[in-house]
């Protein structure tokens, strides 16, 4: 039997300076903030499994508009190896509210978020983000080195 990881899917919905986030409403991590996303459904695209997360998650329409990186780290999620394409949106539509296994959703200043707010290797993914921000050419993954 093959043990490969699963795949999964995580979002920046960013409007400006601001981020919506999820609060976990089931373990690992229950109560802790994260990026929207989840495991990509069997036939389905990486990307059409960002936009069904975000609405299950936010209530919001998304419009996919780049690629942050791909997280692959064996210890990035204590439930087992998974491999993360992390997709960059701005919404559409709605007002953030949790669903699914999301406990609430909201906006977020992104730099009122410091280290160790966030859960799973998020806080990277973050860091990340607003270096992206700065120069919007650059793509990230799990190893690269850090400057």
């Amino acid at each position: 039997m093959y043990k490969n990881p699963k795949p999964t899917v995580d979002v920046a919905i960013i409007n400006g300076e601001n981020l919506v986030l999820v609060r976990r409403g089931r373990d690992p991590y229950k109560g802790r903030w994260v990026f929207p996303g989840g495991f990509i459904d069997y036939g389905e695209t990486a990307e059409n499994a960002a936009v069904r997360e975000a609405l299950e998650e936010t209530s919001m329409q998304i419009e996919i508009t780049g690629i942050l990186g791909v997280y692959s780290d064996a210890s990035r999620d204590p439930r087992g190896h998974t491999q993360s394409t992390v997709f960059i949106a701005r919404p559409l539509s709605g007002e953030p509210k949790g669903g699914d296994d999301a406990a609430e959703a909201k906006w977020h200043r992104m730099q009122e978020l410091g280290p160790g707010d966030l859960a799973f290797d998020h806080d990277l993914i973050m860091s990340d983000l607003r270096r992206w921000m700065k120069d919007k050419s650059k793509t990230f993954w799990s190893t690269i080195s850090r400057e």
